[in-house]
């Protein structure tokens, strides 16, 4: 197994761990589920506005799946270039992680709406990571 296909597999199996969580416990604390965020218990008070954000859960977690089995395949059929590219395209859109989620969390952070505290900064460090890893991998297998 190539650097490439490590980095590529090991995100997937996090993601996958995620996508799982935000299906079958999305009110978990655990795997970057919502749990985090005060507004998922206070939601339930709101049967419609519930649905809603369930709805939106589900969504992302469906989004997550269809980038898990693309980047499978590109594993299993891509050719190396293939495989650098896709980490190269990982970096960027994982960046825009920084644009609107990143100000978001944080500000609900600040306003005590995420538990526990400081969980934006924990979650900017390791979104920061994981960028990083996919260029080194991108770079060091080029």
């Amino acid at each position: 197994m190539t650097l490439i296909e490590i980095v590529i597999t090991a995100f997937l199996l996090l993601e996958l761990s995620n996508v799982a969580t935000l299906y079958f416990v999305p009110g978990s604390k655990k795997a970057n589920a919502v749990g985090v965020f005060t507004a998922w218990e206070k939601s339930k008070q709101y049967p419609e506005i519930h649905d809603f954000v369930k709805y939106l859960v589900y969504w992302v977690a469906g989004s997550k799946l269809i980038f898990i089995l693309l980047l499978a395949a590109i594993i299993i059929f891509g050719e190396p270039n293939l495989q650098r590219i896709s980490l190269v395209a990982l970096a960027a859109a994982t960046v825009t992680f920084y644009w609107r989620l990143f100000p978001l969390i944080k500000k609900m952070d600040r306003n005590g709406e995420v538990e526990p505290k400081n969980y934006s900064m924990t979650l900017g460090i390791m979104i920061f990571v994981f960028i990083a890893l996919f260029l080194v991998a991108a770079v060091v297998a080029g």
